[in-house]
């Protein structure tokens, strides 16, 4: 029952158009300066060239400016955007903060046509003069395939030089997601392009329309899953999923700076649009007033699945402590995580904090052996190692060495940062290009935690679930919670056909069937969302008052996150 494709329809008053002939008829006959805005992993020439055709053939006179044309010199733009601390960096930089007038020295000068339709098109098309505004969108894992794939021209400011994905994920991303959020309240009509013959539209007050009501009810934005070497083959298998490569490995079921939630009537007729607008527009509606102030739009929890079912082991690594995560890398708050054991095999591992007899100047000898000579460790001689237990969540603290062995089904539990692992070892394990994946070592042991070793890590990280509150047929429990982590994790345990009531008292809560069919949510204001096994749910702060009904004829595990 688990939904590849959950989908919610448009507001009654949104307009949405499929095909270019009918995208075409959304824009007016002239004269008019329309300006299609959007990411560079848009074919742009093919956008300019499907539109123009369509418009000539309706009698409507097209010019086109293409502001690719107009960006700076490409050192000019690595010069302004990137950061001068990270330069001698090769695995990570500060994230940029540069608007995207940055990308030129002068902006095109524009006249409005005399007759007619002047297309402006591009990264930067927004902030010329113009008089209709689009969002042309492919969602990001476009982006990170093309540059995997070797590309050219994905990066912003950057049209047919090599791709980069440090500057993708750290520089182009917070870019274009600042700029594009800016222009949310604004933007007149939504322009999915995935499938580049059968584009889908949506007029942009219908689009806010939408959005206005999703952030009152329940949502799931789309799943996907995709590649690594250590990947497994749990979510084929079970779910369905084909990403295209050789396993399933990380399931992105809510990582917000990439979720989308797909609005339309069907497979034909849908347009994928960013979550994180539903942040941007809704903000308290979504997040909370309290949380909200602590966190701007960004939503600061994400749910992701670490498949390495008949896969190998992940890297043993550790994530930035929250001075260093602001300083070096310029993230507002750090990376803590959890893992939840959502299915195990025997003998199969949890690798989590320091053995209590560790010595880290060894340990970083060891690595760098590793790293400079291809000389094999054992990192269970430095790092303690847990029997994964199915259904037991171990809590990693950010600077806390760990890593889920092969044979596990994680849900992954986690603050939203998610590009910043900081591996001290990876099993000589080549990449998919064959060369040895990264080991930004110098990075994780600036970070590593030597505090967290021994008993106290058995005692703090590795939590007995405590009875919050129970029913009839139901309980809540506390399944892991720290002082130093911003937020906490919860788990319903229902028999079957128990109901059980909650209510997200100012901030949302997150919800993922870890196990069972599935449970039925009801809000007090009458919305019903069924969320089946393994699927992970929603609940913006608006919400209120909601009550979870047990499906099927077995208990039912729901797991729940939340700010405290």
């Amino acid at each position: 029952m688990y939904r590849l494709d959950p989908r919610y329809a448009p507001a009654p008053q949104a307009v949405l158009r499929t095909g270019w002939r009918a995208v075409a008829a959304a824009l007016p006959d002239g004269p008019v300066v329309v300006a299609v805005e959007g990411p560079p992993s848009v074919d742009w020439e093919e956008l300019g060239d499907r539109l123009g055709r369509e418009l000539t053939a309706r009698g409507t006179p097209v010019a086109r400016l293409d502001v690719r044309g107009h960006y700076a010199p490409p050192r000019e733009v690595r010069d302004r955007t990137e950061h001068p601390a990270s330069r001698d960096d090769p695995y990570y930089s500060k994230l940029a903060t540069n608007p995207l007038d940055d990308l030129f020295d002068h902006l095109p000068p524009v006249a409005r046509p005399q007759e007619g339709l002047l297309l402006v098109h591009g990264p930067g098309a927004a902030l010329l003069p113009h008089d209709v505004l689009w969002y042309a969108d492919t969602p990001k894992r476009y982006a990170e395939a093309a540059v995997a794939a070797g590309t050219r021209g994905i990066n912003l400011g950057l049209p047919g030089e090599e791709s980069d994905p440090r500057r993708l994920f750290y520089i182009d991303w917070p870019m274009l997601d600042r700029h594009r959020d800016a222009l949310a309240p604004r933007i007149d009509g939504w322009l999915d392009v995935q499938d580049p013959d059968r584009p889908t539209w949506i007029d942009g007050d219908g689009l806010r329309a939408t959005y206005a009501a999703l952030a009152r009810r329940p949502v799931r934005t789309r799943p996907y899953f995709n590649s690594t070497p250590w990947g497994g083959h749990w979510a084929r298998r079970e779910l369905g999923f084909d990403p295209g490569g050789r396993n399933t490995a990380l399931g992105y079921e809510l990582i917000a700076p990439e979720a989308g939630i797909l609005i339309g009537t069907g497979p034909d007729a849908q347009a994928e649009v960013p979550f994180q607008l539903l942040c941007v527009l809704e903000p308290h509606s979504v997040l909370g007033p309290e949380v909200h102030a602590r966190y701007g739009t960004s939503f600061p929890i994400r749910f992701d699945y670490l498949d390495t079912v008949g896969g190998g082991n992940l890297s043993v690594h550790c994530h930035p402590k929250e001075p260093y995560m602001r300083e070096r890398f310029g993230w507002p708050y750090t990376q803590h995580e959890t893992y939840y054991l959502t299915l195990t095999t025997p003998g199969s591992l949890v690798y989590l904090g320091l053995r209590e007899d560790a010595d880290p100047d060894t340990f970083r000898k060891e690595v760098h052996r590793a790293v400079t000579e291809a000389v094999s460790m054992d990192p269970e001689d430095h790092v303690l190692t847990f029997p994964a237990e199915q259904g037991r969540l171990y809590l990693i603290p950010a600077g806390t060495p760990h890593s889920s062995g092969a044979g596990n089904l994680v849900l992954e539990i986690s603050a939203t940062p998610y590009l910043y692992s900081l591996r001290f070892y990876d099993w000589l394990r080549p990449g998919t290009d064959g060369n040895p994946r990264p080991l930004p070592y110098e990075h994780g042991f600036a970070n590593l935690d030597t505090d967290r070793r021994g008993d106290a890590v058995a005692r703090t990280l590795v939590q007995e679930p405590r009875t919050l509150r129970e029913g009839t047929g139901w309980r809540e429990e506390v399944i892991g919670a720290l002082d130093e982590m911003f937020y906490e994790v919860r788990r319903f345990v229902l028999d079957p056909g128990a109901r059980a009531d909650d209510h997200t008292r100012g901030r949302f809560h997150v919800l993922n069937v870890a196990q069972g069919e599935g449970v039925t949510l009801e809000t007090e204001a009458g919305h019903i969302h069924d969320l089946h096994g393994a699927e992970t749910l929603t609940v913006p702060a608006a919400a209120g008052r909601y009550t979870l009904r047990a499906k099927g004829d077995a208990p039912v595990l729901v797991v729940k996150a939340l700010v405290r």
